[in-house]
């Protein structure tokens, strides 16, 4: 039971910014630095004629009515009386009551005991109808807080930047890099799995090894021989250095050793050739680490920032990152528009997880099982 609660808790600290990100793309930009936080975005809703039109506070609220007063100081200290909100005045902790039916509008400090009557709210009436600009006082009783989500942040954020050509470009390229890594890495994990060659492990260690090497200390490199290539700027810079991984070929080439050999030999017996046996044998058996490949894969792509903004100079090559980044300026932030097109571009992922998640954890969990 510890274990499931321990678990529950780390799962709900994961979703928190995700809940998060989603409640802050339908605010109005003045609500994402409220205090305290207010998770659902809502708007006050005003009484009137029977119907409920959604608006929005211009000040205050405004306690009237009646007020029951002590007076602190003067010849009327300890005295007790009811006065009207109308001749009372708050100037800094003080609380004065100015006696309007005086001639000489004595002020007298009282002490304010209790509110005979409820608040009054000044709203400003925001929905279309007979009301709409409009601003009144309405009684407590007639005002309420409604659901009032600003969809219209997701229309605005789609407008501010080319999103839909971002979009095309991001689908474009992940699809390429992710169909290119899952063919490169299977056929080598195939190759190091089940073909016998001289120095075939050797060879492998050193290809393994160059996980070790950080992405970082390898960019200069390959943008100077993209550069030699007349790459940069194009799709090709963005799509082929990726397709070649040796942690997807790492991964399969485990999964690989894991199957039965038995099946093999007998598709050998039948004649067929060494690629037949990949296409027609290894790979349906497959599924589970092939689909764990392709989700990681299609992540990572679709979520690169940094090679993106170094070899594509061209608005309309940019990908959806990049895209979000231009909502971020060097003194101001437009956080409503920012996080809706967040949520737009985690859209795709989570599709890609649904659909392969009954394959997920299965692909993760046996693909490290079979080496030897």
């Amino acid at each position: 039971i510890l274990t499931y609660i321990i678990l529950c808790l780390g799962g709900m600290t994961m979703i928190i910014p995700l809940l998060w990100m989603v409640s802050t793309s339908l605010k109005e930009p003045g609500d994402v630095f409220t205090y305290p936080p207010v998770w659902i975005p809502t708007k006050p809703a005003a009484l009137i004629d029977g119907k409920w039109y959604k608006g929005e506070k211009t000040g205050k609220r405004m306690e009237h009515g009646t007020y029951k007063v002590t007076f602190i100081e003067g010849f009327r200290q300890g005295y007790e009386n009811e006065v009207s909100t109308e001749d009372i005045t708050r100037k800094g902790k003080k609380t004065y009551w100015i006696d309007k039916k005086s001639e000489k509008r004595e002020k007298y400090a009282v002490s304010i005991l209790s509110v005979i009557k409820p608040v009054r709210y000044l709203i400003k009436i925001t929905q279309k109808g007979p009301y709409k600009d409009r601003t009144m006082w309405f009684e407590e009783d007639k005002v309420k807080k409604v659901f009032s989500p600003v969809w219209s942040n997701y229309k605005k954020a789609w407008k501010a930047v080319p999103f839909g050509r971002f979009y095309l470009n991001s689908i474009f390229v992940a699809v390429c890099v992710t169909a290119g890594q899952v063919l490169t890495s299977s056929l080598a994990g195939y190759a190091f799995a089940r073909l016998r060659f001289p120095g075939r492990d050797k060879l492998f260690l050193s290809y393994l090894s160059t996980m070790m090497i950080p992405g970082a200390v390898t960019m200069i490199p390959v943008f100077i021989l993209l550069k030699y290539m007349d790459w940069i700027d194009t799709y090709r810079a963005l799509i082929v250095p990726a397709m070649f991984t040796a942690y997807g070929t790492f991964m399969l080439r485990q999964f690989f050793m894991s199957l039965p050999s038995e099946l093999e030999d007998a598709a050998k017996i039948d004649g067929c050739s060494l690629f037949g046996i990949y296409w027609r044998i290894i790979l349906p058996l497959s599924k589970p680490a092939l689909a764990t490949l392709t989700t990681f894969t299609f992540m990572g792509s679709w979520a690169n920032f940094m090679w993106p903004l170094i070899v594509i100079d061209t608005m309309e090559k940019k990908t959806l990152p990049i895209g979000l980044a231009s909502f971020q300026g060097l003194y101001t932030t437009n956080w409503t528009l920012l996080m809706a097109g967040s949520v737009m571009v985690m859209a795709p992922i989570i599709v890609i997880f649904v659909f392969n998640q009954r394959f997920f954890v299965e692909g993760i969990k046996l693909g490290g099982m079979g080496g030897k």
